[in-house]
């Protein structure tokens, strides 16, 4: 480190869990975000100000003036371009130190073999079941921990799903692949602005705990938020015998 980045990460260098040895790490490791609107929004901005070295961001949307109610990474001014070219933007704005790639393609199975393989963490940010899956398939063929987590109206919920952990579930071990499962999105059912603040803060939270070397507690634990309520719920989660995805493939 130099001496620019030891004053610019000194509150983090101060804590005796992290300290210089956990922003090394920081700095050298590579985080995957799939998304870039109300979820990826806090979790691009967080990662990049904390120092995480190289960062991929994957979106093939663009910026909508309904988005600027609750993605804060996008401006007014920016409304027509793409999500992840307005986030890195934003980025960079805050720290010009990240390596900060973006892909502005749909997150398929090929494109998440390609990048996960170089990657210490995924962040699912992503609103569809197909996507979410398609990401806990490529987590577990390479190893890689998720961090998922998910808002709608007043509702939110966070997990960690670490394949390199034997008794630690998948996404699919919870939540199966179903043909018939109805999807729902902020554009029908709307979403409370800040939700997505908190639970996307969050993810970059466990996100920036496994780069760091500090490690995620929540593998095994589903945590859902009541936004009404500010209540949180903390349910054990755990792996499926017979899930598709993760058990036979004997992870």
């Amino acid at each position: 480190m130099n001496d620019d980045q030891l004053l610019r990460y000194s509150r983090h260098i101060l804590l005796d869990d992290l300290g210089i040895e956990g922003q090394t790490r920081l700095l050298a490791s590579h985080a995957l975000v799939i998304g870039a609107g109300g979820l990826g929004s806090p979790v691009a901005l967080y990662l990049a100000s904390a120092g995480v070295g190289r960062i991929t961001l994957v979106d093939h949307d663009t910026v909508d003036a309904t988005n600027l109610q609750r993605q804060v990474a996008h401006t007014l001014a920016r409304v027509g371009s793409p999500k992840a070219e307005s986030a890195r933007e934003a980025m960079r704005a805050i720290n010009p130190d990240p390596q900060i790639q973006v892909v502005l393609r749909r997150a398929g199975a090929a494109l998440l073999d390609q990048l996960l393989p170089d990657a210490q963490v995924v962040l699912d940010c992503t609103d569809n079941f197909a996507t979410r899956h398609a990401i806990n398939r490529a987590s577990v063929r390479h190893g890689v921990p998720l961090v998922s987590g998910a808002a709608i109206r007043f509702d939110g919920q966070l997990s960690v799903y670490d394949p390199r952990d034997g008794n630690s579930p998948c996404y699919a071990c919870v939540f199966p692949e179903s043909d018939d499962l109805e999807e729902v999105r902020c554009a029908t059912m709307g979403v409370f602005a800040p939700l997505v603040g908190i639970i996307g803060t969050m993810q970059a939270a466990e996100a920036l705990k496994i780069l760091s070397g500090i490690g995620s507690q929540l593998a095994g634990r589903l945590l859902m938020l009541d936004g009404r309520q500010m209540a949180f719920t903390d349910i054990r989660i755990g792996r499926s015998a017979t899930c598709p995805v993760c058990a036979v493939r004997g992870i």
